[in-house]
């Protein structure tokens, strides 16, 4: 899934472990996506009120503030913008839940590129009149989502 296959997006990624970050941020980098990386929820919080971005990726376990409520803030704020919530520890996550606000996509720990992609693509198309995806996204994910604000794990 590379080339003209779906855009490459203006990505925020908050991630607190600098090893983790310089590793997703060059997967990331690797598609082509424009990328800025902060350490933390504040951090991220700032930059947002100077830049748009088309998407944002969060870590769930970083000190001062976690992802879902870095998520949950940057909704209240910012209704459209398309969040990925990424973790290593899902376990405070059910499979079954779709409740976590402010999540378009939840991103298991560790991923594959492929997985990565499937979740850029996933989260950007519950906010599809914000980007223009893919010619036949939705062959891609198995079909469109049937609920715009509630958090999924792409198929796969």
């Amino acid at each position: 899934m590379t080339g003209g296959e779906y855009q490459k997006q203006k990505i925020l990624l908050v991630e607190d472990d600098l090893h983790v970050r310089t590793c997703f941020e060059s997967l990331l980098e690797f598609d082509g996506h424009e990328v800025h990386a902060v350490d933390g929820g504040d951090a991220a919080l700032e930059v947002l009120e100077q830049k748009k971005f088309d998407l944002i990726i969060t870590d769930y376990w970083m000190p001062h503030m976690k992802g879902d409520e870095l998520a949950r803030l940057i909704k209240q704020r910012w209704p459209s913008q398309p969040v990925i919530l990424a973790s290593g520890s899902m376990s405070s996550f059910h499979a079954s839940d779709s409740s976590v606000p402010g999540v378009d996509c939840l991103l298991t720990k560790p991923f594959s590129l492929t997985e990565l992609r499937e979740a850029i693509l996933w989260a950007m198309s519950l906010h599809a009149d914000n980007q223009l995806l893919g010619p036949d996204l939705t062959g891609l994910l198995g079909g469109q989502p049937d609920e715009p604000n509630a958090p999924r794990r792409p198929p796969g």
